[in-house]
């Protein structure tokens, strides 16, 4: 697939820490609780870390107890792309940034969550950056 923002790989590895770099580009996972913005309250938009795509709103942000920031919707139905992965002998569904193709985390379905969407998307805090609202 192509991105609006498509990079060399040389030129992420430049513009990213290791660690952003393994979950972003390698889709890698950080450890559970452990993400900047696992447990934040703070009113904003989250952007991919990659390539600065407006993701998520902390409207759309809840409590799921998982270990990683958890949103029950995309900012805009066009902002993340769903992949099937079956990595791990397991069937998810992987969530891209639209915009640069970078590893965000997965999405899951019907786990009964109080959620409008029923949907938690378990997203890797080091893949965002939390721009706070004014005011």
């Amino acid at each position: 697939m192509s991105y609006d923002v498509d990079k060399p790989d040389e030129q992420w590895r430049a513009e990213l820490s290791p660690e952003e770099y393994h979950v972003l580009r390698e889709a890698g996972t950080e450890r559970a609780f452990t993400g900047e913005y696992t447990d934040t309250k703070t009113k904003g938009v989250y952007s991919c870390r990659a390539c600065g795509a407006e993701l998520f709103t902390s409207t759309t942000k809840f409590e799921s107890h998982c270990g990683w920031p958890s949103f029950y919707d995309p900012k805009d139905s066009d902002a993340v792309e769903l992949i099937e992965d079956r990595s791990f002998g397991m069937v998810r569904v992987e969530v891209r940034c639209a915009r640069c193709g970078s590893h965000l985390g997965h999405v899951f379905e019907g786990e009964g969550y109080p959620t409008p969407t029923d949907q938690r998307y378990c997203i890797n805090s080091i893949s965002l950056r939390l721009t706070p609202d004014e005011g």
